[in-house]
């Protein structure tokens, strides 16, 4: 009985430790990739056909302004999830409430 049990406490702890580290490797991919994507926006210039004024005005009218405290609310989540650094976090976070 003492050996299955800890045959069984083995595979959970492997389970769980592959399960976290595919976790880890998805957000570090997702990182480097977005990294590639502004760096190749950076180095490509961008041209966007002009919209007329009125439609630029509507399109922000219609977008309401995220609540500060729910995106401190997340970037707190991001920053526990290993997403965000400290740094990260406190530029973001200065960014929110200043704004």
């Amino acid at each position: 009985m003492g050996l299955l049990r800890g045959v069984a406490r083995t595979a959970v702890v492997a389970g769980t430790a592959s399960a976290v580290s595919g976790r880890v490797q998805r957000r570090q991919q997702a990182r480097w990739n977005a990294q590639e994507q502004q760096q190749y926006e950076t180095a490509q210039p961008q041209y966007e056909p002009a919209q007329p004024q009125y439609e630029t005005a509507a399109a922000q009218a219609a977008a309401p302004a995220a609540d500060p405290l729910e995106r401190l609310k997340t970037l707190g989540d991001l920053k526990a999830q290993g997403v965000l650094t400290e740094a990260e976090f406190e530029a973001q976070k200065a960014k929110i409430l200043a704004g």
